[in-house]
């Protein structure tokens, strides 16, 4: 999980909202074109094209639009800016698993979800060379990270091979390279421009790098 730093909201979000009067209030149901798809691409901006929780790349055709905390629940924050985020799976296949935003649903538990908004979440998290996401030991945030992979489902089959796809081609060489090169690729995926990289595949790469 990366850590995402939030921007302003579109000025057009934001002139939309303040539209509200005694006949007519903005909502989840009337937020539509263009502001939706403003917000959409200003989220796919500031994380990067990648999604909230599993890293995976995303654009607006493979994404969609994910309350952290869900609308249902905290209906006040069904149009805070800050509250949503771009998740994958914007369409489902069917028998495709579930993961991220779609297999979350309306959960959320404060001290058991681990958040894409929390500047330390990626500390909480540690990856094997086999694929898996594990939660870091001793860590604590050790419980909420499990339940997070959980709840997210990102240890299924399918986000375990592509991390684990990832990983082969640098994992051949992490054996033979110096402590010295080892701190260098360090530094170099940690400076690593999100817009350019898988995030989750640096930040596997960093794990792996130091341990």
């Amino acid at each position: 999980m990366k850590y995402i730093k939030k921007s302003e909201e579109p000025e057009s979000f934001t002139v939309w909202k303040n539209l509200a009067n005694e006949d007519w209030q903005p909502s989840w149901e009337n937020f539509s074109k263009p502001q939706k798809t403003d917000v959409h691409n200003s989220l796919l901006q500031e994380q990067g094209f990648i999604c909230c929780y599993c890293g995976r790349r995303i654009n607006t055709d493979d994404s969609h639009l994910e309350h952290l905390k869900p609308r249902t629940t905290y209906p006040q924050l069904a149009l805070e800016y800050t509250n949503i985020l771009a998740s994958c799976q914007k369409d489902t296949v069917r028998k495709e698993p579930l993961h991220c935003g779609k297999i979350k649903d309306k959960w959320y538990d404060d001290n058991l979800m681990i958040s894409p908004l929390d500047v330390n979440c990626a500390e909480f998290f540690r990856y094997t060379d086999d694929g898996q996401i594990l939660a870091t030991n001793n860590s604590e945030k050790q419980l909420a990270a499990e339940t997070t992979i959980d709840k997210l489902a990102l240890n299924i089959d399918k986000l375990k091979d592509l991390r684990a796809k990832a990983l082969e081609p640098i994992l051949e060489i992490i054996n033979t390279i110096t402590e010295e090169d080892r701190q260098d690729l360090i530094l170099g995926f940690s400076e690593t421009d999100s817009k350019g990289y898988y995030e989750e595949f640096c930040a596997a790469i960093i794990y792996l790098l130091k341990n």
